[in-house]
């Protein structure tokens, strides 16, 4: 009995193979939505003041010009969340990536460690996210515009 055939496990109608594909498509809903937000409200400081979050001696290091690091912090984190639309297997790492730079420059200074702490899960997400586009994300638009043939 394999647990990859629905009719094998009693009371079970979706197979593991389309469960793997149901939570590949949501983090990658999720990792584009999350990302375009944040950037967006870079701009707006509908959620929060972004500028706190930066370590003081990163502060020091551009010159004190917060506001506007901020702004093309949220560019990119824009272009990553079409990105992961787009291209998940090459993004999600990306995105990952930009999540433990924020989780450096959160424990550099000692502050927010909470905030920290659901990062370090979140780039574990992006993680499983790109592995699963690893499977899933193919051809040259393998992203959100594709459908998966087998589902």
């Amino acid at each position: 009995m394999t647990a990859s055939h629905a009719q094998d496990v009693p009371g079970r109608s979706l197979t593991l193979e389309q469960d793997a594909y149901l939570g590949y498509r949501v983090l990658q809903c999720l990792f584009v939505v999350a990302p375009i937000l944040a950037g967006l409200d870079k701009f707006l400081h509908v959620l929060t003041n972004w500028n706190q979050y930066l370590a003081p001696w990163f502060a020091n290091l551009i010159g004190g010009r917060v506001s506007e690091f901020m702004m093309a912090v949220g560019i990119i984190e824009i272009v990553a969340g079409i990105g992961v639309a787009l291209k998940p297997k090459i993004f999600a790492y990306v995105v990952m990536g930009w999540l433990l730079g924020i989780i450096t420059n959160l424990v550099s200074f000692g502050a927010y460690l909470d905030v920290a702490l659901r990062d370090l899960g979140l780039a574990g997400a992006a993680f499983v996210l790109a592995r699963l586009a690893m499977h899933y994300d193919y051809g040259n638009m393998g992203g959100l515009m594709r459908h998966h043939p087998r589902t």
